[in-house]
């Protein structure tokens, strides 16, 4: 396995989505994280991928696309309670038709909103234009399908994908970067 092919892809495509949502004013130019979120994906991955790869044939854009709603979710639960949406299972995310509609479910009950709330739309649009980008830079690459190597580049997408719901939830709800001043007297020795 070519890791280091994968690991170029996988900043391309993260690199490709926040420049996307930092276009539409999603995001603002960083991708923002907290390790604890970006950590839980690994919790989360081995359900996700066995329910997404039967999805890639027929819905390539959803198999992507509901990780990013994943990554909401989490985003959202680790601001509200981080202990409970640590011991919220991976089936918990689902709609009433199970994966089929785990967007929808996520959108209402996790996030709080109506789905045809402009911020409910303005997700939804975004989320559907990353994963639609993220499809388009995969069949770039013009990997075998179904081959080892498109397993994993699927798993690198999915895994921004992630991310980037997590960093759209985070902004959504305030968070940001800032640059900390320490006072001149912060870390000075003391004097004897």
């Amino acid at each position: 396995m070519d890791i280091g092919f994968l690991n170029r892809f996988e900043e391309k495509i993260q690199n490709e989505l926040l420049r996307i949502c930092t276009s539409r004013g999603m995001l603002s130019g960083t991708l923002l994280a907290t390790d604890d979120v970006t950590e839980h994906w690994n919790t989360l991955a081995p359900e996700y991928v066995a329910d997404a790869v039967c999805q890639i044939a027929d819905y390539p854009t959803v198999s992507i696309a509901w990780a990013g709603y994943l990554g909401l979710a989490v985003a959202h639960g680790w601001d509200k309670n981080w202990q409970e949406c640590l011991k919220t299972t991976y089936k918990a995310y689902y709609g009433a038709q199970g994966f089929d509609d785990m967007d929808e479910h996520i959108v209402q009950h996790y996030l709080g909103l109506s789905l045809d709330s402009k911020a409910a739309q303005d997700l939804e649009a975004i989320i559907r234009s990353c994963a639609q980008t993220a499809v388009t830079l995969i069949r770039r690459e013009q990997i075998e399908p179904q081959s080892p190597m498109a397993f994993h580049v699927f798993a690198r997408a999915i895994k921004v994908m992630y991310k980037i719901g997590a960093a759209l939830e985070l902004k959504r709800l305030g968070y940001k970067f800032e640059e900390v001043q320490l006072p001149p007297h912060f870390g000075a020795m003391p004097e004897c």
